[in-house]
Order: C-alpha cells, then sequence, then structure tokens
C-alpha cells in the first residue's frame, strides 16, 4: 500500500466514488441498471483487491481503471443501445406505431440529475449524448468521458489504459470528431444560466398544456424540429406539424391524462398517467423526459416501461380520483 494507510481505509474511501461511478458506467452502458450492477462489481473487485493497491496511483484512478474494465466486459458483445432515430428516419405522425421492438437494446433514463447544473455537466447525461456515445467504440468511449466529462488528465487516461499519452490523445481526437459528426440540429450547448428560469416555466407550461390537452398551445412550446419518440416502439417523429398529428390522432387516449413531476437525465420529466379503463383513477401509461433547445422544447422521449421506471424514478403505481 506504499505505506500510506491501511487497507480497510482504503476500503471505505471506496464506497465514497459509488455516486460518481454510477454516473460514468451509466455514460458508458446507456442503462442506469445496468450501471448500478456495473459499479457494484467493480467495488467488490476492488475491495477484494485493495491489499494489493500500492498507491502508485490515485485511489480515485485505480478504482476507474476496475470500472472501466467491468464496463469493457459487459460491451464485449458488440451490442449497443440506442433510440428510434438510430434505426431509422422519422415517420409520419398520423399512424399507429408497428409492434414494440423488445429486442432493440434502448437507451434507458436515469434518475435525477440538477436541472439547474452547468451547462456541461446537464449536456453529458442528456439522452441524445448518451445515445451518441453508444455509436463510439468501447475504449475511445471511456477516454471521452475521462477527458471531457470527468476531467482526467491525458497522463491519468494513459495510465488507467495502459497505453501512451499520443494514443490516449489520438483515441480522444477520434471520439470527438465521431461525436461532431452525430450532433443533431437541436442538439448544442445551453444558452447560460440565465435559461433555466426561461425552462422552468416552459416544463410547467407544458404540464399543464398536456393535462389539459391543448394540442395548440403544446405545438408553440415546440422547436420547429424538435422531435417525439416512444420505445419501445421505433417509431419517431420530427417537427411540429407531425407531433400535432400524432397527439390528435393515434395519441388521442391520452387526453384527460395526470403528470406527476420527476427528473432524468439532469431535464425536467414525469411520470404520465392515463385514466384507468374502468373509470377509477389513473393507470401508469409512460415516462415522458423533455429537452429543451434555447427557449423551446427540442425533444420528447416517452418511455412505455412503467413496470420497471416508475419505480426507479420513485413514482406511484397508481393515482386515485381528484
Amino acid at each position: 500500500m506504499g505505506g500510506t494507510g491501511a487497507p480497510g481505509a482504503v476500503a471505505e474511501g471506496l464506497e465514497e466514488y459509488r455516486g460518481e461511478l454510477t454516473g460514468y458506467c451509466y455514460r458508458m452502458l446507456g442503462s442506469y441498471a445496468e450501471a448500478e450492477d456495473a459499479v457494484q462489481e467493480a467495488l467488490v473487485r476492488a475491495w477484494r483487491s485493495v491489499d494489493r493497491f500500492e498507491g502508485r496511483s490515485a485511489l480515485r484512478t485505480w478504482v476507474y481503471r476496475i470500472a472501466t474494465n467491468v464496463c469493457l466486459d459487459a460491451l464485449a458483445s458488440g451490442k449497443r443501445r440506442a433510440l428510434p432515430m438510430d434505426l431509422s428516419g422519422p415517420s409520419g405522425g398520423g399512424t399507429p406505431p408497428a409492434p414494440p421492438q423488445d429486442a432493440v437494446l434502448w437507451v434507458e433514463p436515469c434518475p435525477g440529475g440538477d436541472p439547474e447544473a452547468a451547462a456541461a455537466v446537464g449536456e453529458s447525461v442528456r439522452l441524445a449524448f448518451i445515445a451518441a456515445l453508444q455509436h463510439l467504440p468501447p475504449r475511445q468511449r471511456a477516454t471521452l468521458i475521462l477527458r471531457d466529462v470527468l476531467g482526467f488528465s491525458a497522463r491519468e487516461v494513459a495510465d488507467l489504459h495502459g497505453c501512451t499519452v499520443a494514443s490516449a490523445n489520438s483515441s480522444l481526437q477520434r471520439a470527438r470528431a465521431t461525436l461532431a459528426d452525430r450532433r443533431q440540429p437541436t442538439d448544442g450547448p445551453a444558452a447560460g444560466p440565465s435559461i433555466d428560469s426561461v425552462r422552468r416555466v416552459l416544463a410547467e407550461r407544458y404540464a399543464t398544456a398536456f393535462s389539459r390537452y391543448d394540442v395548440e398551445e403544446l405545438n408553440m412550446l415546440l422547436h420547429v424540429d424538435a422531435t417525439l419518440c416512444l420505445p419501445p416502439y421505433s417509431k419517431w417523429m420530427r417537427g411540429v406539424t407531425d407531433i400535432h398529428a400524432w397527439l390528435a390522432g393515434p395519441a388521442i387516449g391520452c387526453r384527460g391524462s395526470r403528470l406527476v413531476p420527476t427528473v432524468a437525465n439532469g431535464s425536467p420529466a414525469f411520470g404520465q398517467y392515463r385514466p384507468h379503463t374502468d373509470g377509477t383513477g389513473y393507470a401508469p401509461w409512460a415516462l415522458q423526459v423533455v429537452e429543451f433547445r434555447d427557449d423551446r422544447i427540442s425533444s420528447i422521449t416517452a418511455y412505455r416501461d412503467t413496470d420497471r421506471l416508475f419505480p426507479l424514478f420513485g413514482l406511484p403505481d397508481r393515482l386515485g380520483e381528484v
């Protein structure tokens, strides 16, 4: 251990990294549940080998090396997670979706995050960013997250990967170039802290308009190139016209829904409950993650896997009558 502390003290210090490691593994894997499992496995590996930690590198770098290897093992199958727009082009809003593609590994939302956090932090957990990361080879993905999101130095990343600094820098440049090619028109950094209050108002207006099912008001809140996607369906739409057609057509059964606010990927999100078919209360329907570009809504992702996601986000399994 290099004489700097007892294994027990190091083991206790490892637990302090659980939160940030979960964020790292989520970006690597695109699934919050898988990220939690990966972190637990990484910490178990670290605890088992803590007596071999010699202090030649920082404890943080050491545990991140272990977590990276766990993620690389998990990604060895070559399967990657995606959002509907990664699979096909947009479709018209006036037609219902094809059957769900349950075999697809979807990019999943993560609970929490501060909607008013610094722009760099907020961007690094946006669903579009997580989906774009999945297009990078796993080692490039790790390099970009460690350098550009978590602030590791080139030397630390090189030591973590067991490569030269030049090789680590080359990997970072390739990863940045790939992400730049995949940016969408409505992607991009936030306008700054002054926009936070605007977005809070937008989120409140969205919840009110959706609960009233005021489609015209919803149209006014959308960016001209806004997207709406519906995992586990591959169908997605781009633009106010098609989103309007969807809301006024196939999705008309959402009229009368209630929304319960939460936070996902650092953005406002809502548990959507539709009126129960038996007329008693409201049943879970979707988790809506709402993202912004400047002073408009740029994307809505409505996840239908309520059995798994609602407990994760602390949302009730049913709402009673008002």
